[in-house]
């Protein structure tokens, strides 16, 4: 039996854990998902950027009472992505019996 590849982007505790949470909400504050995550500031960041390079979010900064403010979405590619890596990582799970 062969298993398809994992997406390696989405194979990391904490970019999995961020776009699980991004599946659930239209958008998600960086200090909601910090405190969801349990994450460093600048691990997150981190793989914030790396999320948005790969077009899976959307990254919005702007102000709130004169104090910054980050925001992010999933785009319409991080929610294909997210949902062929819960596809492959289930066929992982429940394996299809071979017909030999």
């Amino acid at each position: 039996m062969k298993f398809e590849e994992l997406d390696p982007l989405l194979h990391n505790q904490l970019r999995l854990a961020v776009m699980s949470l991004l599946m659930t909400v239209e958008s998600a504050e960086f200090n909601w998902l910090l405190e969801q995550t349990q994450s460093t500031p600048g691990n997150l960041s981190v793989q914030l950027s790396k999320l948005q390079a790969a077009d899976y979010i959307t990254v919005i900064k702007s102000f709130r009472d004169k104090k910054p403010l980050t925001t992010c979405e999933v785009t319409r590619n991080g929610i294909l992505a997210f949902e062929s890596y819960v596809q492959k990582l289930e066929s992982y799970l429940k394996p299809k019996k071979s017909s030999s």
